[in-house]
């Protein structure tokens, strides 16, 4: 009697483990060609995304970064596509992942709001290493360009670390765009100076400047007449590293030749007048 209760045990549990083969047999088949066929299909398109970074000539690091976040986003829709067909329920699971999804947003907003700063800089590339910028009220020369924060070399060495996520929706000023900079200097002559002369004295000193543009040549001209003087713009142009070589050396060039050629500057003063 005992051996016949086994015998039909036996047989029902093979009957069952013959049952489930049948019914997941071919979900189990179809999900492993799914696999195999989906990633030959993720290797081709992650191939493709690499050859397209590099042709646009994007960043190193963020090449290296965007293709590894495709590959893995195609993974795990592979992976929940292979799980459906399997007839695993992932209603919950796709709650928890929204739940952290929400979570690590709120945590790290500051955070992701740099990351994606800096994604779009690299893309785009308003600027480069070696620049030199004006930014966030900052200006320096760009030594460091990466995901979350931007680093700049002021004029006066100094390191300046900016948060890419401001700085991608601020104003950027590139200096460096047309290969040279025009350097912005002033300088006040007494009313009755002559201006033709004045200026031909001020363009030869800053011609005589060996970090002095020839082509464009420095521009000299009237900028305001007024206040018992003559206010003159002087513009030489340099290139991007010779900036404060001619910011500097234009100035002392250019006073020292007025001195010699007997121009003066006018002498501020005060006029009081006594109601009494």
């Amino acid at each position: 009697m005992l051996l016949q209760v086994s015998n039909v045990v036996q047989t029902d549990y093979l009957s069952k483990l013959i049952s489930m083969a049948v019914e997941y047999a071919p979900k189990l088949a179809g999900a492993i060609i799914v696999y195999l066929i989906g990633s030959m299909i993720i290797g081709w398109i992650s191939r493709v995304v690499k050859k397209l970074l590099h042709a646009k000539n994007v960043d190193a690091s963020l090449q290296s970064f965007l293709y590894s976040a495709v590959k893995i986003l195609l993974n795990i829709l592979l992976l929940l596509t292979v799980f459906g067909m399997l007839g695993v329920n992932l209603t919950s699971f796709a709650a928890i992942l929204a739940g952290l999804a929400v979570g690590v947003g709120a945590a790290l907003n500051g955070t992701l709001g740099n990351f994606a700063g800096g994604v779009m800089m690299l893309l785009f590339k308003p600027f480069k290493v070696g620049d030199l910028i004006e930014a966030q009220g900052q200006l320096g020369t760009v030594t460091e360009q990466g995901i979350f924060n931007t680093f700049l070399l002021s004029p006066d060495n100094k390191t300046i670390i900016l948060a890419n996520g401001a700085l991608s929706t601020g104003t950027i000023v590139n200096y460096t765009t047309h290969g040279n900079l025009r350097v912005d200097l002033t300088a006040v002559v007494e009313p009755g100076a002559d201006i033709d002369r004045v200026r031909k004295i001020a363009t030869d000193a800053l011609l005589s400047h060996p970090k002095v543009l020839k082509n464009p040549a420095p521009e000299v001209n009237v900028m305001k007449v007024g206040d018992g003087m003559v206010s003159l713009a002087v513009r030489p142009y340099t290139e991007q590293a010779d900036y404060w070589d001619v910011f500097f050396g234009g100035q002392e060039l250019v006073k020292k030749a007025f001195d010699q050629a007997g121009i003066h500057q006018p002498i501020p003063h005060r006029v009081l007048i006594n109601k009494n």
